[in-house]
């Protein structure tokens, strides 16, 4: 069967998951990934009460929808950042403290690690989400920079997360990291190195989101091909570049999204310029048979009519890999 198409639920959290899981199965989605921020999915409430595990379940059961991931990008975040005051707006308090920046740094891979717990206590084996970068801020090698400060920040990544990693495999969970601009990994050079400096930790992959990759000028497809056994799960998320006024370039020009200067902007699925016919097929190469989950942001469009259409466009694009050679019928016996 045709991979199940989930909706990310961390574009909104500002909704009740009671009242977000009937509009999700209206929409036409099979599960959701649920957020682990607004009431989608209280870590340490999970941890506290298998009543509480059973209750989340249920809602989704009760709507006709599944799971197989759930997400903390935000505490992920800040693992191994430069902490500063946009960390405090999303942070749970008791992950942000008194501020302290490295002691907010300790207690979100203490965070961390309670989500790979809480993950397993809710039966699912994929935790989604951000590492940080304490070398993100000199992506741009002025003040000159050389490999060997950049190769600082991965050992300070590698430290921070292995332990992270341990309490993940010691459970029996994947960590996807979402590749993605200010995070460790960016590109695929940065996921190679990334890889390497954890020693190929079998628990550290990737949630795959071509929309990071493709206004980068990054292989996306490529990607799939490079990472083919680290793939642990899909974020459906469409891009568009090239399309702007030419007065804001990749980097953005400190603009907004929905800023018509921009270079580059997210999309509803299937309206931007990401070639998801070509990804489906590289999904079926390596034989990725997760979930396909639509991330939604588009700024110019309402998001539940965005969001329906992106499952609709999902289900009608994805397709069963074939069972046998397509010429095989002319074979002799």
């Amino acid at each position: 069967m045709a991979r199940p198409v989930t909706l990310f639920t961390g574009q909104w959290a500002d909704l009740p998951l009671a009242e977000l899981a009937p509009m999700a199965k209206e929409m036409g989605y099979d599960g959701l990934e649920l957020a682990c921020w607004g009431d989608h999915f209280e870590v340490q409430e999970a941890l506290k009460s298998e009543s509480y595990v059973q209750e989340r379940r249920g809602l989704l059961e009760r709507n006709g929808l599944q799971i197989y991931a759930i997400s903390n990008h935000l505490v992920g975040q800040a693992v191994c950042d430069r902490i500063d005051e946009r960390h405090r707006a999303i942070l749970p308090p008791r992950v942000w403290g008194d501020g302290d920046p490295e002691g907010v740094r300790q207690r979100a891979a203490r965070e961390m690690m309670e989500t790979a717990r809480a993950a397993a206590k809710l039966g699912v084996k994929v935790v989604n989400g951000f590492t940080g970068s304490s070398i993100w801020h000199s992506i741009y090698a002025f003040p000159p920079t050389d490999q060997a400060y950049w190769e600082q920040g991965f050992k300070d990544f590698a430290q921070r997360w292995l332990p992270i990693l341990e309490v993940f495999d010691e459970v029996g969970v994947n960590f996807g990291l979402e590749v993605h601009p200010t995070e460790i990994a960016f590109d695929i050079a940065s996921a190679q190195r990334a890889l390497e400096a954890l020693g190929h930790h079998r628990r550290f992959g990737f949630n795959y989101d071509p929309s990071h990759l493709g206004y980068q000028g990054v292989d996306y497809v490529r990607f799939l091909r490079t990472f083919r056994d680290r793939i642990f799960h899909v974020h459906m998320k469409d891009v568009w570049w090239g399309h702007g006024t030419g007065e804001a370039g990749v980097f953005g020009g400190h603009t907004s999204f929905g800023d018509a200067r921009r270079y580059w902007d997210f999309r509803s699925v299937g309206r931007g310029d990401i070639d998801f016919e070509e990804i489906i097929v590289a999904l079926n190469d390596i034989g990725y048979q997760g979930p396909l989950s639509v991330e939604w942001e588009d700024s110019r469009m309402d998001r539940v009519h965005g969001a329906t259409e992106s499952a609709a466009f999902c289900k009608q694009l994805d397709f069963e890999p074939a069972g046998r050679a397509f010429d095989a019928a002319f074979a002799k016996e």
